[in-house]
């Protein structure tokens, strides 16, 4: 979700207002979201390296976080739209901690809709800390070192209880990952627009899912297997 604050600075507004309008936006994907039918919906809030951001903005954006999960746990529990997170969540204030929590505990009985937050998250650290796991299950002797395969070692990732993306929409103009799901993204579609994330709403979602729909998805097959397989 990147270009707050461009589009505050855009408009001579403070990086803060375009946070705020930035989580608007939120509410307006979520909602569209159920809409047309994604069932897991992740969002990249903040990332590991976001805490290099001025102390001042860091403080801010938690701030936001906070108010927004007291405000829209109600929308939440009405829509039954179960949160999740991902990423090295214990680091977060520990008042922020306290309402991700509640949240997530109010929700859990939902399972049709899933919106999955992360927070304090960067692919490298949930490779590293995914290794260490598989490490200390293999000295514990519920892994064998001689039978590490992707889909054992995945069951140690944050997003071992998801099914991985099929489609990574980046706003802004920006045409990278930033250390997003990098393990989980090798089959996944790319969309990348200039939009700016206070100015994405139904449209451009419905938009870039069209874009996704259209595309041959191959998974290391050619097209003609594709076609076999389909009849």
């Amino acid at each position: 979700m990147d270009g707050n604050g461009r589009w505050a600075k855009q408009r001579g507004l403070p990086r803060l207002e375009g946070h705020r309008r930035g989580l608007e936006t939120v509410r307006t994907i979520v909602n569209t979201a159920q809409q047309i039918g994604i069932r897991y919906l992740t969002l990249y809030v903040f990332s590991v390296e976001n805490w290099k951001r001025p102390a001042e903005e860091v403080s801010e954006l938690m701030g936001l976080l906070d108010f927004f999960l007291k405000r829209e746990l109600k929308n939440l529990i009405r829509d039954q739209v179960r949160l999740h997170t991902i990423g090295r969540i214990d680091q977060l204030p520990t008042n922020l901690q306290w309402e991700l929590t509640r949240a997530k505990e109010a929700t859990s009985q939902f399972k049709q809709w899933n919106l999955i937050l992360a927070l304090n998250y960067s692919a490298q650290t949930e490779a590293a800390d995914a290794a260490r796991a598989y490490g200390e299950a293999m000295l514990a002797g519920r892994e064998k070192p001689g039978e590490a395969t992707w889909e054992k070692f995945r069951r140690y990732l944050y997003t071992a209880d998801f099914p991985n993306p099929d489609l990574v929409v980046r706003t802004s103009g920006e045409n990278r990952l930033s250390n997003f799901l990098m393990l989980q993204l090798a089959y996944a579609e790319m969309v990348f627009t200039p939009t700016l994330w206070p100015d994405f709403g139904h449209d451009e979602l419905v938009a870039a899912v069209e874009c996704y729909g259209s595309r041959e998805r191959r998974y290391g097959l050619i097209t003609e297997q594709i076609k076999s397989s389909s009849r």
